[in-house]
């Protein structure tokens, strides 16, 4: 049974496809409920506040957690990364590294990034320089396996 968050990113793709469709942002999906500051349900506190951060969306329940959040944004930054990370986690398409196509879990614990608000599991730390050389390949093998 597919989650809530792969029908969304499904529709999402279908939609890119079709002339006059709202694509989706730049940065990727932001699939937390959240607000990265306080915590809060997005929308709890009316209309979330979207923000883009070097290329990736973060929604707030308010203007005042956007600027606690940019007082620091890296230290935020990695709030969210793990908060993505647990989410995505669980329901993780690939059994193999994003990048070398390796078994997860070969050649130790594996490494967890996120790219595009996007969780990408890495076999192993040599494999980052991959992921940051190309992405979208990365990201494509995650598609392919939705």
């Amino acid at each position: 049974m597919k989650t809530t968050m792969q029908w969304t990113l499904a529709l999402l793709l279908a939609a890119a496809t079709i002339p006059g469709a709202v694509a989706a942002p730049a940065g990727g999906l932001y699939t937390l409920d959240t607000c990265p500051v306080s915590g809060q349900k997005l929308g709890s506190m009316g209309e979330p506040v979207v923000k883009n951060y070097d290329g990736r969306e973060v929604r707030f329940c308010c203007k005042a957690c956007v600027g606690k959040f940019e007082s620091d944004p890296a230290a935020w930054l990695v709030k969210v990364d793990a908060a993505i990370v647990a989410q995505q986690a669980a329901h993780y398409p690939l059994d193999t590294c994003a990048v070398s196509g390796e078994k997860l879990g070969s050649m130790g614990e594996p490494i967890d990034r996120v790219v595009g608000n996007r969780l990408v599991r890495l076999c192993c730390k040599g494999c980052d320089k991959g992921l940051e050389k190309d992405p979208a390949a990365a990201l494509a093998r995650l598609d392919a396996a939705q």
